[in-house]
Formats: C-alpha cells, structure tokens, sequence
C-alpha cells in the first residue's frame, strides 16, 4: 500500500469516528473497537488503524487508556467552566447544618431511590465472591476462627501489606509505621488527638467533607477554612498568612481528590505545603482516602512522600476502594506513633480481627491490585458518562468540576437554585443528591451540590439525570421558597 493511499485510508476512518462523536452517536467513555480488531473489520493494516486512532487522540476526541484500550473522551469546552470558589456567604436555610446533613442521609439505605448523594463505590463494582473466600479462608487458618483479640497495632500480616502499598505512593515504611484504625475517620480522630489541645484551630480545606468539621467540632477544635480551587486544591498563600498570625496548630487536608471537589493538588504543591509546616513544626494530617482512585497512568505522590520530619500524619482506609462496611483503615503517624497508639488503646485497645486477616489475605493474594486496575477503569468511564449527561441535561450556565480521579462531580447550579430545597423536590422523584450547604462550617454553597458517579451508568442513571436537570430548569425559571422545614435532632458525624 503506497504512503498516500495509506494517509487517505487513516483519514478517512479518523473522520468518521469524528463525526459519530460529535454527533453524539458514540458518547464519553464508549469504547471504541481495539486497534486489531479495527484493521479485521475494515480491511486495514495495523499501522492504519493505529494512526486512525493518534489522529483522533492528538484532537482530544478520544484518549488511550493503559491496557484496556481507546475511550472517547470528548466533551463541549463551552460547558466546562468549573465551579467558582466564592466568598462565604450567609446560609439560605432556616435549619442547621447539621440538622441538613440529618436530612439528607436519614435513608441512606434505602434501595428504592436512585442513590447519588454517597462518595463510595456502588457494591456491583466490589469483588465480594473473593472478599468472602478470603474472610473463610482467614478464619479456617486461625487457630481460633479469629475469636480472638487482635493486636493493639493492627495485624502483622495486614501492616506488611499496607507497607508495600505505600511503595505507590512513594513512601518508605515498614509494618511497624503502621496503626490498623476502624475506618479513616477512627484514623483521623487518633492523629488530631495526638497533635492538638481542645481550642486549637485546625486549617480545613473550603468546601470540605462533612465528617471532618463535625469531627473537630466534637474534639473541641475550632476550624479555619481556606478557599480551595476545584482544580489544584488548598490556597497555600491564604494558609501562609494565617501561620504567619500563628493562627493554626495543625492542618488536615485531603490532597489528592477532595470530597467535594474532587481537587489535585500537583506534586509541587505538595511539597511546598510539607516544606512550608515543617518551617513552624506544624503537624499535617494527610486524608488519602481517595488517593488510589486515579484516572490517569500513574498515581498521585502523597504529602507524606515528602515528608523528612514525621510531621506527616498519614491516614487512609479500603473503605472507597475495597469493602467499605470492613471499616478497615489504617495510619502512618510518624512521630506521633506513640501518642496514636495511646489514643487507641483507650479508646477500643484493638480492631476486629476476622476483617484484618481477610483483607490481609486478599491483598497477599495479589487480588487488590488487579482489582484497583478494574475500579479505576469503571468509575473513569463513570465520571466521563454522568459528566455528558449533566452537559445534555441540565442548564447550559452549570459549572462542573473535571476531576481526575475520586468518585464526585462538584456542580455550580444557576443562582436562583437553592440546593436543598432541590435536594427536597429530587426526593420526590426518588433521586437523592448531596446539596452544597452541608459541605461548609457554615453552611455556605447554596446553589452547590455534590454528585456521586460511584454507581455504574445505567438507564435509570440517566433517566434521573435526565429529571433532576428539569427540575434545576424550573427552579432556575421559577424559584421555589416553600420546602416545609421540619426540626430534627443535631447530629455531629
């Protein structure tokens, strides 16, 4: 085949994925054929098919994605805005925030309503056949069908796991930098109680996840919230003036994929944050919870990978990635390991031990990295499909995040759209949402709310979609100020 024919031949095919795509035939994160079975059906060689498939990724209408193929990644920049980060202002509703937040995950079990308010991952993408094999496995080994107590520290076996788990993040410890904590809340209440006083100021991304204000609230920490960008995190010079007004005692911040945003700090960023604590010996409480949840080729370094002086309190949990009703989490507190493991001595002196032992095996076993491979993959294609509908579905001025990894889209809704009085009239067609108020001390974001992609797109999915973008469009033509409010007791997780 001569060079030219060859060039007409890549074009041509280039062209028509290009027109089905702008078209709306094939939708962000449909799959496109693989390279050798593109150059069977159209009688094309390989060499082809692969130029076809350069051409359409150097325009950024689809992307490749490490051993799992060619994804269509296009969407209209003209709705891309993200959300603006705005000056606080004073909450739209007569109800507390946490009286808000009571509200909106009094049924967080229920199964007959489409759940979007949840940061997780839908049960359909966990291996729970394997997951279960294992915890029968951990109990026929033990010689005690794990009845026992196990150690303070957490299980051996399961630290050593976690210890190599830290090599992707760039980290350096062994089993015994490792505090095993039922769950990442458990985890971050050990390290700020190791690091802080009752009164202390602890810094706060703005938005944040709910539980971490609540949770400073009830050790008797006061929050200072920073301004963070839904792109590239915290406002590190808003957090330099405060030091310099030795205004904080520590920080906690979720680096990589925050919860609401979805933000990344980049690796620079990272380390000037380390840098800039150590300065004034200031503890950082790192949450990467969400850190294994990347979309791109490689995974986020973490704060604690820049670490040279243990002020890095680095907390995580398998409660996003693997099996979140475990409650397995874990800490590497550096310094503070003695006052941790104080904190958790008295406060439950060990975890459960049929758990540890089965997560342990499952990660021995070399399951949990191909299974990340998998969950990265879904919820990639997830966010990429729920991020098309909100741009097919809802008003053309709504800003959504990008985000890059995590399992939430952060959506900036026209401004005569009071978030939970939407977050009330979704109910109502069975679709919950997280409005934007409950992510903010004072319940700031009132035309905000949070969407979860943790559950495979489906009909259903985009049907919801579907209604709660006309219900913003009437809200945003018709505001509505008569959600009935209805007192109900505060609550503080």
């Amino acid at each position: 085949m001569g060079e030219k024919q060859e060039e007409f031949l890549y074009t041509r095919i280039a062209d028509r994925f290009e027109s089905m795509i702008l078209n709306g035939v094939l939708k962000t994160g449909d799959k496109l054929p693989s390279v050798r079975i593109l150059s069977e059906e159209q009688g094309i060689s390989i060499s082809t098919a692969y130029m076809a498939y350069s051409s359409l990724e150097s325009k950024g209408l689809i992307e490749a994605r490490p051993k799992s193929g060619y994804y269509v990644r296009y969407a209209d920049r003209s709705v891309a805005l993200p959300p603006r980060n705005p000056a606080p202002a004073a909450p739209s509703s007569d109800m507390s925030v946490d009286e808000m937040i009571a509200t909106v995950y009094e049924n967080l079990t229920e199964t007959s309503v489409v759940q979007m308010s949840l940061a997780a991952p839908s049960v359909d993408l966990l291996p729970s056949a394997k997951i279960n094999k294992c915890l029968l496995e951990a109990l026929r080994r033990s010689p005690t069908s794990c009845l026992h107590y196990e150690q303070i520290q957490g299980n051996e076996q399961l630290r050593q796991q976690l210890a190599r788990l830290a090599f992707n993040w760039g980290g350096k410890c062994t089993a015994d930098d490792v505090i095993v904590t039922q769950g990442c809340m458990e985890a971050l209440a050990f390290c700020l109680q190791a690091v802080t006083q009752p009164g202390d100021v602890v810094a706060i991304e703005r938005p944040t996840y709910f539980g971490i204000f609540n949770l400073l609230k009830n050790l008797g920490l006061r929050a200072l919230e920073i301004p963070t960008d839904p792109d590239t995190g915290p406002d590190l010079d808003f957090l330099r003036a405060a030091i310099s007004k030795d205004q904080v005692n520590a920080v906690l911040f979720v680096p990589s994929f925050n919860n609401p945003l979805g933000s990344l700090m980049p690796d620079g960023q990272k380390k000037a944050l380390v840098e800039m604590l150590a300065e004034k010996q200031i503890p950082l409480v790192e949450d990467d919870i969400y850190g294994e949840m990347y979309f791109g080729k490689t995974r986020p370094r973490t704060c604690k990978s820049y670490d040279t002086e243990g002020l890095v309190l680095y907390c995580s949990s398998v409660s996003k990635s693997l099996a979140p009703g475990y409650r397995i989490g874990w800490c590497i507190p550096g310094r503070y390991k003695k006052q941790v493991l104080h904190n958790k001595l008295t406060h439950c002196i060990s975890s459960a031990t049929p758990t540890q032992a089965a997560i342990a095996l499952f990660c021995e076993n070399g399951r949990f990295d191909l299974h990340l491979r998998h969950l990265r993959k879904a919820l990639h294609t997830q966010c990429l499909r729920y991020w098309q509908a909100v741009k097919d579905f809802f008003p053309a001025e709504t800003r959504v995040s990008q985000p890059q990894g995590g399992y939430v889209l952060w959506l900036e809704l026209p401004e005569q759209v009071d978030a939970f009085q939407l977050f009330h009239r979704a109910k109502q067609h069975q679709i919950l949402i997280a409005p934007g108020q409950i992510f903010s001390v004072a319940g700031c974001y009132s035309h905000h709310i949070r969407l979860g992609f943790g559950a495979p797109y489906s009909e259903e999915i985009e049907k919801s979609l579907n209604t709660l973008g006309s219900i913003i469009q009437d809200m945003a033509n018709k505001p509505v100020r008569d959600v009935p409010r209805r007192r109900l007791p505060v609550v503080s997780g």
